[in-house]
């Protein structure tokens, strides 16, 4: 009789599990970062053509995060921590980033502080993101490669980039 219920308590344990990780209609973790597949994108008020136009977004490429979906829309954060919804179909899932400082910012030929830089991504340049890897994120720009710090850029960290409320 204990087994039966251990493995009960077992079989619940993994069925929340599951569950936990589908808590969302894409089943994909928010927030996370999307980039904008096209050079004219729609930003609404809602989750739909039906919601009012808030401002188009003209940056194909431009990383945003994720904070909230329906299975067809996506409510996302901009670099600048406008919310926004655009459709599912208008994003794309390559990692982006962008330098929001006001001056360049060093790429690194090693992920580790002091190494040589080997460009300078300019300010509101995007660059794709490789990847990030104990404190720093590899991202490429043009031909250029290099490291920084994660968190520099824009994108390059999973914490919540905007507060939720607001459009």
């Amino acid at each position: 009789m204990g087994l039966l219920a251990a493995g009960s308590l077992v079989s619940g344990a993994w069925a929340g599990e599951k569950a936990a990780e589908r808590q969302t209609p894409s089943g994909m973790p928010v927030p996370r970062y999307v980039s904008l597949k096209f050079d004219k994108v729609n930003a609404r008020a809602g989750p739909g053509d039906d919601h009012r136009l808030l401002f188009v977004y003209r940056v194909r490429g431009l990383p945003l995060q994720v904070i909230a979906e329906t299975s067809e829309w996506r409510r996302v954060c901009d670099p600048e921590g406008t919310l926004a919804w655009i459709h599912k179909r208008v994003t794309d899932g390559r990692r982006t980033t962008i330098n929001m400082r006001s001056q360049p910012v060093a790429l690194l030929k090693r992920p580790k502080d002091g190494f040589k830089a080997v460009a300078y991504l300019n300010s509101r340049s995007l660059a794709a993101l490789d990847r990030c890897d104990k404190g720093w994120c590899k991202v490429k720009a043009d031909r250029a490669s290099g490291w920084v710090r994660e968190g520099v850029l824009w994108g390059t960290t999973d914490a919540p980039q905007c507060r939720q409320g607001g459009s």
